[in-house]
């Protein structure tokens, strides 16, 4: 581009180019490192540094979003009492779903992970961070909508969840069915919508998962060479 075609506003792009074989090899290693990411219910109450999960968050926050608005707030909450609140919420709300509002095709789906209305990874968890998604966003003193926030904290939890995995720690995406108490109790905007609540921490000992297969290649993709 020449240079009086420059737009104000605009950077050059930092940009460096690998050789194929680094491309490759560099795409196998994250696959394998990803691959062996599992989601667990048990976790410890072992300290994790505030940093760590500062990181995760900037991480998450380097997502693209619609028109770069980033329409996201995680609130990371270490406070004991206040993870109790929440659980008991939370497992109110799950108790009143798993009884009496679960449809069958989502019971069918559900019992080979082992899920029920019991919530501990809250309080075991050192950490609980909730993301909650900006439907509204401030503009001269008053409310403008977001675009495509749903998808834009959909591709930053998924940042999220990487880095909390990179970094040697769990997590568990969790969606108590309806959300808004943690509005309330977290004393957000009424602008902004609880999406994920997401425990961090180290696994604890001698915890379990589902003996799941992840589907293959050709059940998930369609090249069209």
């Amino acid at each position: 581009m020449a240079s009086d075609e420059r737009k104000p506003g605009f950077i050059d792009l930092d940009f460096v180019e690998i050789d194929k074989e680094a491309m490759l090899s560099n795409a196998r290693s994250f696959y394998e490192q990803m691959d062996s990411r599992r989601t667990t219910r048990n976790f410890s109450d072992r300290e994790v540094p505030r940093e760590l999960i500062e990181l995760a968050i900037k991480t998450a926050s380097t997502a693209p979003s619609g028109a770069h608005l980033q329409p996201w707030t995680f609130v990371a909450i270490s406070n004991k009492e206040l993870k109790t609140r929440i659980r008991e919420e939370a497992e109110g709300e799950e108790t009143r779903f798993y009884e009496d509002r679960m449809p069958d095709e989502w019971e069918e789906v559900l019992a080979p992970l082992g899920t029920d209305y019991v919530k501990e990874h809250i309080t075991d968890a050192p950490w609980v961070i909730v993301l909650f998604r900006h439907s509204k966003r401030e503009r001269g003193g008053d409310l403008a909508p977001t675009y495509y926030s749903q998808e834009s904290c959909g591709i930053a939890a998924g940042l999220f969840i990487s880095a909390v995995h990179n970094m040697g720690l769990a997590t568990l995406p969790h969606t108590p069915s309806p959300m808004g108490f943690l509005r309330d109790i977290l004393q957000r905007p009424k602008h902004e919508h609880a999406m994920l609540l997401l425990p961090v921490g180290y696994p604890a000992e001698g915890a379990r998962v589902p003996d799941l297969m992840r589907k293959r290649l050709e059940e998930v993709s369609d090249f069209r060479d």
